[in-house]
């Protein structure tokens, strides 16, 4: 019989010391190592290691509050915070090594731990799980996002105020239908999406407070009946108290739902301001010019300029709303408490809040950079007898005609201007006269785009008077001087 080479040997010696390490982790349960099959589906190394600042902090809360209630010796406790400490540099400067049999960031760190100091590494994880480890460290991780989406969607609205105050008074169309309705001004639009953006982070905002418990010492599922102080723990990671219920601590990840439904919600609205970005930068609108960083040529036509970061934004919101709906069809039949499809929440979460943070910065950048040409927007709000309302309007408050008469007439007139092909205020008295005899003079001081806008001063309208209020309040909010 042929002997295996000393490869060969060698390979399997690896394999054999390999499987050991993994059943010392495991405990004495397991009599043989996984497959490579159980290996490859089991590790979640490859994502969770973005978990490794949260995962080191969570530790050394946890082994100081060991510490001070005497279940692991000063002396142990302090070596452990030292060995974290080293682990913590190594990460920072080499990155997380991926080793698929330590499964996990986990695994990762108590193994490295162990190399460092020895086996009083193995005191670390008295009195708490894999279960409560990875549902802190998680929760940790979710809240650095939300303080990050945050500070993203500030600086969003910053710019949209700035831009809005510029062009509180210059006009452009405003759609329904995408067809034209009634004039409007710039900056009442831009501060639309400032609406949309607070409510955004108000949302996430109400997520972070809501989240803000520790699970930290709901161990695998029941607690545990080491004498620990969870609310030592709680403090030290700046959450509000721990969690109630140590159930509900292990299985729960409504703060990752959370997180992950405001962020699709956020991504609509960013996807909406992209399509209008991309809209205007075409050539039969013409409204703005893109900035050269946020755009892209063609291979193919020299003259193209295409608005890439805004149709990337708007593709990206598809991919946040799917990674919404894949947490919450993982989630939705699981029983009480963990469960190893958990292992599937971290993926999801992570790619929607890079691509979040992604679509923010363009976006960002697109309104504080872009051109807008402001004329040819006024142009286009003449067209389409955007100030046909202002017509009907001005009947019923100045000639006493009740509104829906007043439509009726209006409907008339647009259809002379129509076949004259002019606006309604370039129709003559007379031809307006013909109408309706009721129709004055003075109806032209309504017609204009200017006098339409200027009208709208209700509360929240597009009146430039009224757009300059609201600036100013978004500004005093945004702490802008």
């Amino acid at each position: 019989m042929a002997q295996p080479s000393v490869a060969a040997m060698g390979k399997e010696t690896k394999k054999r010391a390999m499987d050991n390490s993994s059943n010392q982790m495991w405990g004495g349960r397991f009599a043989e190592g996984p497959s490579a099959i159980m290996r490859e589906i089991n590790a979640s190394i490859p994502f969770d290691k973005a978990l490794w600042r949260q995962d080191i902090a969570a530790s050394k809360a946890h082994v100081a509050m060991l510490g001070v209630t005497g279940i692991v010796s000063a002396e142990d406790a302090k070596a452990i915070e030292q060995g974290l400490d080293t682990v913590a540099a190594e990460y920072e400067a080499n990155g997380v090594p991926e080793d698929w049999d330590l499964e996990d960031i986990h695994m990762t760190t108590e193994s490295r731990l162990a190399e460092l100091i020895g086996p009083a590494a193995g005191r670390l994880h008295t009195a708490r799980s894999r279960n409560d480890q990875v549902a802190t460290d998680f929760r940790l991780w979710v809240r650095d996002a939300l303080d990050q989406v945050d500070a993203g969607l500030e600086a969003l609205q910053k710019a949209l105020v700035a831009r809005a105050g510029e062009h509180a008074a210059s006009i452009m169309p405003g759609f329904t239908h995408l067809q034209t309705a009634q004039p409007v001004t710039l900056g009442h639009h831009l501060m639309a999406y400032y609406e949309m953006i607070r409510r955004d982070r108000s949302r996430f905002a109400d997520a972070r407070a809501r989240m803000n418990e520790s699970p930290l010492g709901s161990a695998a599922l029941a607690g545990t009946g080491f004498p620990i102080d969870r609310e030592m723990t709680a403090q030290a990671l700046a959450f509000d108290r721990p969690t109630a219920n140590s159930l509900d601590a292990v299985s729960d990840r409504d703060f990752a739902l959370e997180y992950l439904t405001a962020a699709a919600q956020c991504s609509l609205h960013l996807s909406r301001l992209a399509e209008e970005f991309i809209i205007w930068a075409s050539q039969p609108f013409g409204f703005v010019r893109l900035p050269d960083a946020l755009s892209t040529g063609s291979s193919i036509m020299p003259q193209k300029k295409n608005p890439d970061a805004a149709e990337l934004v708007r593709g990206h919101a598809g991919r946040i709303v799917g990674c919404s709906t894949a947490l919450m069809v993982t989630m939705k039949g699981l029983p009480l408490a963990y469960s190893k499809d958990m292992q599937d929440d971290k993926p999801p979460v992570f790619e929607a809040a890079g691509l979040l943070a992604l679509s923010i910065a363009a976006m960002t950048g697109m309104v504080a950079d872009a051109d807008f040409i402001t004329a040819k927007m006024r142009q286009a709000a003449e067209l389409g007898y955007a100030t046909a309302t202002d017509l009907a309007d001005w009947l019923v408050r100045e000639a006493g005609i009740p509104f829906r008469e007043a439509h009726h007439i209006t409907g008339s007139a647009v259809r002379m201007a129509e076949q004259k092909g002019a606006p309604l205020d370039q129709l003559s008295i007379e031809e307006l006269k013909s109408i309706d005899s009721r129709i004055g003079d003075g109806v032209f001081a309504a017609l204009s785009v200017e006098a339409s806008v200027a009208a709208r001063t209700s509360h929240g309208g597009t009146a430039p008077a009224e757009v300059e209020k609201r600036v100013a309040e978004a500004r005093a909010a945004l702490g802008i001087e």
